[in-house]
C-alpha cells in the first residue's frame, strides 16, 4: 500500500513515501520520540486547521524548544489562563537627560534619577486598538526635574509629586497606540 510505512530493508527502509497517507493510520504509539521536528517539515506546513484542540501541551516540549522564532506574531489568543508568569524588566539605569521608555524591550521599567533634568520618552506601545501598559519604579525622582510626555494625562491634570530619596510606583496605559497615556501613581516613597 502506498503512502504507509515501509517495512522493507531497502535504501530507504523505515521511510514515509510522498504519497500522502491515510487519515488517522499513523498514531503517537507509532511514532518514536524525537522523530518528527522542524527539520521535517515545510513552513507553514503545521497549522492550527491541522492540530486538534489540546494536542500540544509542555508535557512534550523541552525547555526553550518553543520560541519567539517559531511563533507567530500578532496572533489573538482567547481564553488564555496564564499562572506564575513574569513580564520583562527594561531597567533603563541611572542619568539624566532623555530618558526612553521602549516597551518592546519590556513592560516592567525600573529607573533611577541621579542627575539633572530626566526628560521620560515613551516608545513602541501596542496597536490603537489594544490596550498597552507598563509599570515604572522610579527611584529618587524628586530629586530632579522629571518632564513627562506632553501626551500623559494625570489625575487632575497635575504631576505627582515624587520622592526625592526613596522609590515611586507609576502606572502608565494607552488605547490608542501612545496618543494619550493615563498615568497614575500606585505607591509613592516605598522603602
Amino acid at each position: 500500500m502506498s503512502g504507509i510505512v515501509s517495512t522493507s530493508l531497502g535504501r530507504n527502509s523505515g521511510s514515509v513515501s510522498a504519497t500522502p497517507v491515510a487519515a488517522d493510520s499513523i498514531t503517537g504509539a507509532e511514532i518514536v520520540d524525537d522523530a518528527i521536528d522542524s527539520e521535517h517539515y515545510a513552513a507553514a506546513s503545521i497549522d492550527e486547521p491541522h492540530l486538534a484542540d489540546n494536542s500540544i501541551d509542555s508535557r512534550v516540549y523541552v525547555d526553550g524548544s518553543i520560541d519567539s522564532e517559531h511563533l507567530a506574531t500578532g496572533v489573538i489568543l482567547n481564553d488564555v489562563l496564564l499562572k506564575d508568569y513574569g513580564e520583562v524588566t527594561n531597567a533603563i539605569g541611572s542619568a539624566g537627560g532623555t530618558r526612553t521608555v521602549d516597551l518592546t524591550v519590556g513592560n516592567s521599567v525600573t529607573a533611577t534619577v541621579s542627575a539633572s533634568t530626566n526628560t521620560f520618552v515613551f516608545s513602541n506601545p501596542t496597536a490603537s486598538d489594544e490596550l498597552c501598559s507598563f509599570s515604572l519604579m522610579l527611584t529618587n525622582g524628586g530629586s530632579q526635574t522629571v518632564a513627562w510626555p506632553g501626551t500623559v494625562d494625570w489625575a487632575a491634570a497635575t504631576a505627582p509629586t515624587l520622592t526625592a530619596s526613596g522609590v515611586d510606583c507609576l502606572v502608565f496605559w494607552t488605547v490608542d497606540g501612545g496618543t494619550i497615556w493615563n498615568g497614575s501613581t500606585v505607591a509613592l516613597n516605598l522603602s
